[in-house]
């Protein structure tokens, strides 16, 4: 473990409730998040020390620390972590520093290391100043955050040092979201506090004018006022306050160099231009000392208390305030020479690092290098899936050679993969307008296709869609026109312009197959494929087109089109076996991680968790990955087609498990929004208002609900099944029953969704025999989910039941039992009151009634109305009730009758 910095006071002053909270965290032994802001010198570091040696032996303990320029040591806090500890595999530690390993291959290996480590003790993990986290770093600490067991994760960071363009900021953002994380804020020390820790540092009381004067000076700053104490020897404080105080901590940090000879202020000034961590060889080579002479100098630094020894031939800055205050009263020519000489010493080796070539080719105003190594280092930093690293290369070059066409297209994917949208935008636009190639325009265009569906600005999708048709018409051709024509498919797809998108793939498939283009064949094939697969009729074709491209996908690095097509087999027809459908999900999440794409790899992930729960039959399951994933993306606004696209889902799965209250939440999340699909809210309100029996609430909503669906394009069977379940629970009137079933249908829908809403509608309709060739037709399959599949054979009994075929119903009735034995809610009542029709209750259960005799005296009043066609709001005038009164009474009939329609009713009490 790397040693933690220390302080001149023998016991910490002013921290105590925040040293209790992170006790009782790592006490308690469960996984918790806990995050420490405060300005530099607050005191971060020394709190984590005192909470370290409060732990029991058995405890695992492992810290890291972030350095500036972090950006080349990617994984930089992990390995600082388990730097010199003998248990770590060697093989492990060679794969997780392997640049030519995948960042997903890399990431995972750290999280072995990890394991392997702690196994099941408790563990506490600290990753030191997250504001210099290189993004891998970061990755990892959001990974150690989801993993169960007995730990406490850590971060440190600067609050004033954090901007968006780096990887903490995200970092911070999504923790806030997806996890109970503790924060713990350092403020200043008080005037008593200054008083106190003085007594503590001396071993006396400190006069009340020193304490006043010293408080003053230091801005109750811990770190400054020890340092003050530290450069007096003795601690006289009444001494130190005679002298003249400096007015800075800068200027008591550069105190501790001032008497250097001048050959070890050379060496210092060059160790702050090298970095955080100095490779004793590096500093050799860059100063010109010799080795005796620079150990004696490095052994002085480390006396002094300015350099620690951080690994074998390698030292470090005790603080980085040390080193900032060093590096500020360096004159800027010096400053450049040593850049220089650690620029010459990394060229002539060959330097394998392009981050750390452009930092010193930058400091040593040597732009001609640093622009060809911020080039070759954000083309390779955006092949491992670190955009936010290949961001802060390409912007560093675009800062000399703002029209460069290369770092342009580099910054444009960047920002788009960290999903900064807004820069993506900037920067792609500026792509195309430099764009001096057919190629380069083609690829701009290409991105901001995509960028600007991602926000929601349509028209300019369209028009950009135009400038693409424009230049295919002046291109040859070949590759670029082959190119080209994968956009335009790909813009008609997000546009649900299913027709156009197959035809420009299949256009663009030509070109390929003619000029062997094997990348654009992949490409025009994930668009033709997802296409395809949006549609039922088209469907096996499509996954069939996709689960042939993803291994020559993943061979030739395409990670963001192997992660689109196994996200789009996943999220379509689901793979027929669960452990099947569990491992395109995982394999989904690996290659979006290896891409940087973020969407994919965790709001998508978390929904593919949740339909996996479906096809199994958990709902509880179901609703618990949703809810994890919401609540790691709360907040999340993807200004995109899908404004939220959990809040949706988990509305539907509430309305499903009968948690009515839990939606009208969801649905006032939903309604702040303005990127909303104009059909969702009219659509769960519909439904929720069916399910608490209000009709005239149901009736409004289904209103709007139609005039949206006039504007919309595609069609969901799913959707239709459940609007038209939950409008047969309300007992919706024939006519506009049937005028919502048509609105939710058309030709594209599967058709085992369209046999199911029409043996449901011809069941409502009286026309029993009807009904169950419908039902039994679709009773197995595969696109319905076992819970859609028993109420199937709920409906399928209830025909049975009709034609008084009560042997064949209850077999029907006990194969909905298995597939609805993971359920809950609606599907499950039903299914309870077709058992009791068939006296199929459980054993222990009291004997009830059931049929017409189970009603109460104003219920058989109410059901012969009902048998008179009347609806709610007629049944309230004649009973001089509310309407909703009445729409209970009809639920409560319809439960105790067993039936899902009104029509049925009449079956059973019989007209007046």
């Amino acid at each position: 473990m790397r040693s933690v910095r220390g302080g001149a006071s023998p016991v910490m002053i002013g921290r105590d409730s925040e040293l209790r909270r992170l006790a009782r965290l790592a006490a308690a032994r469960e996984p918790a998040v806990a995050i420490i802001a405060g300005e530099p010198g607050i005191g971060k570091t020394r709190l984590v020390h005192e909470l370290l040696a409060t732990l029991s032996a058995e405890t695992v303990v492992l810290v890291g620390q972030a350095e500036p320029g972090s950006l080349s040591r990617p994984y930089e806090v992990l390995l600082d972590a388990i730097d010199g500890r003998p248990e770590v595999d060697e093989e492990q530690l060679a794969a997780l520093a392997d640049p030519r390993r995948s960042p997903v291959e890399r990431l995972h290996t750290g999280l072995a290391v990890l394991a392997d480590l702690i196994g099941d003790s408790p563990a506490v993990i600290v990753f030191e100043d997250l504001h210099w986290a290189d993004s891998e770093s970061a990755a990892l600490f959001e990974r150690i955050a989801d993993q169960r067991g007995p730990r406490l994760l850590i971060g440190t960071y600067r609050p004033d040092e954090v901007t968006r363009r780096q990887p903490v900021a995200g970092l911070l953002a999504r923790m806030e979201r997806r996890h109970a994380v503790t924060h713990v804020r350092l403020d200043r020390l008080t005037p008593s506090q200054t008083a106190a820790l003085l007594a503590a540092a001396t071993g006396a009381p400190a006069p009340l004018r020193a304490a006043t004067a010293l408080h003053h000076r230091t801005g109750g700053n811990p770190f400054f006022l020890e340092e003050l104490l530290r450069a007096l020897p003795g601690y006289d404080v009444e001494a130190l306050v005679e002298q003249p105080l400096p007015w800075s901590l800068a200027e008591v940090l550069r105190r501790q160099v001032d008497d250097l000879d001048p050959v070890s202020h050379r060496i210092v000034e060059a160790a702050t231009v090298l970095g955080h961590r100095i490779p004793f060889d590096l500093l050799a080579d860059v100063t010109g000392a010799g080795e005796d002479e620079l150990i004696a100098v490095l052994r002085d630094l480390v006396t002094r208390g300015v350099l620690v020894e951080s690994g074998d031939d390698e030292f470090a800055f005790r603080h980085a305030l040390v080193r900032e205050a060093i590096t500020d009263q360096m004159l800027g020519r010096q400053r450049r020479r040593l850049h220089e000489a650690a620029l010459d010493v990394l060229l002539r080796g060959g330097a394998s690092d392009p981050a750390m070539v452009a930092h010193h080719a930058r400091g040593a105003g040597r732009y001609d290098d640093m622009i060809t190594a911020a080039r070759r280092g954000a083309a390779l930093y955006l092949s491992i899936g670190s955009a936010y690293q290949a961001l802060q290369l390409a912007e560093m070059g675009l800062d000399e050679a703002p029209d460069d066409i290369d770092l342009l297209a580099s910054a444009a994917r960047a920002a788009w993969l960290a999903g900064l949208l807004d820069d993506a935008l900037r920067y792609g636009r500026r792509w195309r307008d430099l764009a001096g190639s057919a190629t380069d325009r083609a690829e701009s265009l290409y991105l901001l296709v995509r960028l600007t569906w991602e926000t929601r600005e349509t028209d300019n999708m369209r028009a950009l869609t135009h400038d693409i048709e424009t230049l295919i018409a002046q291109l040859p051709p070949g590759a670029d026109q082959a190119r080209a024509m994968t956009a335009i498919a790909q813009s008609a797809y997000l546009r649900d312009e299913f027709d156009d998108a197959v035809l420009w793939s299949d256009r663009a498939l030509a070109l390929a197959e003619k000029f062997d283009l094997p990348a654009v064949r992949l490409t025009a094939l994930v668009e033709k494929g997802s296409t395809l697969m949006d549609r039922g009729p088209t469907a096996a074709e499509g996954r069939e087109i996709l689960s042939g491209l993803i291994d020559e996908a993943e061979r030739r690095g395409e990670w963001v089109l192997a992660a689109r097509a196994l996200h789009a087999l996943v999220d379509g027809e689901p793979p027929k076996s669960p452990a099947e459908h569990a491992a395109a999900l995982e394999r989904m999440r690996i290659n979006a991680e290896r891409a940087g794409f973020e969407s994919l790899a965790v709001a998508t992930y978390f929904r593919g968790r949740a339909r996996l729960a479906l096809r199994t039959g958990d709902l509880r399951a179901a609703i618990r990955a949703l809810e994890e994933g919401r609540e790691r993306d709360r907040n999340y606004r993807r200004r995109g087609r899908w404004a939220e696209y959990h809040g949706v889902f988990l509305a539907g799965l509430y309305l499903e498990a009968g948690e009515l209250d839990r939606v009208d939440g969801l649905i006032a999340d939903l309604a702040v929004l303005t990127t909303n699909p104009p059909t969702v809210i009219p659509g769960i309100a519909f439904h929720l208002a069916c399910r608490r029996g209000d009709l005239p609430r149901a009736e409004a909503a289904m209103d709007e609900l139609l005039a949206a669906l006039e504007g919309q394009a595609w069609r969901s069977g799913e959707q239709a099944h459940d609007l038209i379940s939950a409008a047969l629970e309300i007992g919706l009137p024939a006519q506009r029953l049937d005028r919502l079933a048509t609105a939710l249908l058309d030709a594209e829908v599967w058709d085992a969704y369209r046999t199911l809403v029409d043996a449901q509608l011809a069941e409502a309709h009286g026309r029993h025999a009807e009904a169950l060739a419908g039902y039994l037709s679709v009773a197995e399959a595969h696109i319905l989910g076992p819970a859609t599949r028993g109420t199937v054979r709920v409906g399928a009994a209830r025909c049975l039941l009709a034609g008084d075929r009560r042997a064949e119903a209850a077999a029907q009735s006990e194969a909905a039992a298995s597939l609805l034995a993971g359920w809950g809610g609606w599907r499950v009542a039903q299914l309870a009151q077709v058992r009791a029709r068939l006296g199929l209750a459980p054993a222990d259960a009291e004997p009830a009634v059931s049929g017409p005799a189970a009603l109460t005296p104003r219920e058989r009043e109410v059901a012969v109305l009902i048998s008179d066609g009347l609806t709610n709001t007629e049944l309230a005038r004649r009973l001089y009730i509310s309407p909703k009164t009445a729409a209970v009474h009809v639920s409560n009939i319809l439960r105790k009758l067993g039936v899902s329609s009104r029509t049925e009713v009449g079956d059973l009490v019989g007209r007046r």
